[in-house]
């Protein structure tokens, strides 16, 4: 499937979330051929942490994009910077065995933390908190599934908090919920400030990063591995890392039919008024809930309110096809009657079959890295970090076992199966 085909979003009109975030990183097209040790395709979140932390151990290395640093779900998405992965620590030591599944729980574990700390080292203005992460859920029966992800990560030395009914009212504004955790690894960031922050520090670092440059083929070559540039230019690299995660079209076999590519979509209100503000998410963290078809919500810098969740798998036409995240943030807080939106946007993120990030190394030099499902702020800078430790020869593998790339069955299909999916969770939710 090409990237034709995925409907690819056009670039970002400045009234949406882009109007908000820190001035764009000015990185021109490749205009020469080049030879570098490690050439990264995509500009997001992992191609930008595994570029900077090569640049730091002293590697060449050279990025490039279709379009921009964070153009893609990078720089659209909610800006939760979140910990952990879909599933519990306790169930990924039973996948992965003892020595595997505990380092990806550490890793899983401390991805807020590597994000925190890049923005504190770099000094990167993306609106930084960590106030925590706040899970609620609407179910009686989910609520002991809740209680026990918290104590797993209790065990661990996770700063953690059971919330009963009385208490989750409290801290989000909204009598939706039963009950729920907070998380205080957690937090937030202005997600394309973030990025375009990242951008800067790789640049600072010695990277080089061109956007308007697309990979239109790879082929072996002299240094190891060829990357030919849709308007000319080529890259002679040792090894190569394809970063492109929901966006990903056919430059590798297979790998596009690997992932289900589904937008995120989001909606921010106007400044809330001080007296409405004050009600909601009041100490500054970040929310989640427990369905399947989740909400998530939290605050940004200037008081709005942000709303996310699934969307059409098509990309947006109009402000309708956002209404359906308007109509759960009235429901959740009636308090918000009257409220204005004033920004609206989708991102395009990578599902997987397990649910979890995939890392897979098909021939030598060359690895890919995507599939966060939802969870790319933290996990994708964090797996950034290793990647960057593994290709530089610092580290002999990685926290996340490589496995082969294997397509979804009859992928063509991955409308179908998405609008099924949408419609059997939502019965599966309201049952629960």
């Amino acid at each position: 499937m090409s990237l034709v085909e995925v409907e690819v979003a056009k670039p970002l009109p400045p009234s949406l979330w882009a109007a908000t975030a820190e001035p764009a990183v000015v990185t021109p097209p490749l205009d020469n051929s080049t030879v570098v040790d490690v050439a990264i395709v995509g500009a997001g979140y992992t191609g930008l942490s595994t570029a900077l932390h090569l640049a730091e151990q002293g590697l060449r290395v050279c990025v490039i994009d279709a379009n921009e640093p964070g153009w893609g779900a990078s720089g659209r998405n909610g800006g939760q910077v979140i910990p952990g992965l879909k599933y519990d620590p306790d169930e990924l030591i039973r996948r992965y065995g003892p020595r595997d599944g505990n380092a990806l729980v550490q890793m899983a574990g401390g991805a807020a933390d590597t994000v925190f700390d890049l923005v504190a080292r770099h000094g990167i203005r993306c609106d930084a908190t960590r106030a925590g992460w706040i899970q609620p859920t609407h179910s009686h029966k989910l609520l002991k599934t809740l209680y026990a992800r918290a104590g797993q990560w209790e065990a661990r030395g996770a700063p953690v908090e059971l919330l009963d009914r009385a208490q989750v009212s409290k801290r989000l504004g909204t009598d939706a919920f039963v009950g729920g955790w907070v998380d205080r690894r957690a937090g937030s960031v202005q997600p394309l400030s973030y990025a375009r922050g990242l951008a800067r520090a790789a640049q600072a670092a010695g990277a080089q990063i061109h956007g308007g440059t697309r990979a239109a083929g790879i082929e072996r070559g002299a240094n190891g591995w060829r990357i030919r540039t849709a308007h000319g230019p080529v890259i002679e690299s040792k090894q190569v890392l394809l970063a492109t995660n929901g966006y990903t079209d056919g430059l590798w076999p297979r790998l596009a039919q690997s992932v289900i590519a589904a937008n995120s979509f989001i909606v921010a209100t106007k400044p809330l008024a001080d007296d409405v503000g004050a009600t909601i998410l009041a100490g500054g963290e970040v929310a989640s809930d427990s369905r399947r078809l989740l909400l998530y919500f939290r605050k940004d810098a200037d008081g709005r309110l942000l709303m996310g969740g699934r969307g059409p798998f098509r990309e947006p036409r109009n402000a309708a096809d956002w209404a359906h995240l308007e109509r759960a943030a009235q429901l959740m807080f009636p308090q918000l009657r009257g409220t204005e939106y004033e920004f609206r946007w989708a991102g395009r993120i990578a599902i997987t079959r397990n649910f979890l990030p995939h890392v897979h190394m098909p021939a030598k030099g060359m690895t890919i890295a995507l599939g966060y499902n939802g969870r790319g702020i933290a996990m994708a800078t964090t797996l950034g970090k290793h990647l960057a430790a593994y290709l530089g020869g610092a580290a002999k593998g990685l926290p996340l076992p490589p496995t082969p790339i294997e397509p979804v069955p009859l992928h063509a299909l991955q409308r179908f199966y998405i609008s099924a999916g949408v419609a059997w969770y939502a019965l599966l939710d309201a049952l629960s």
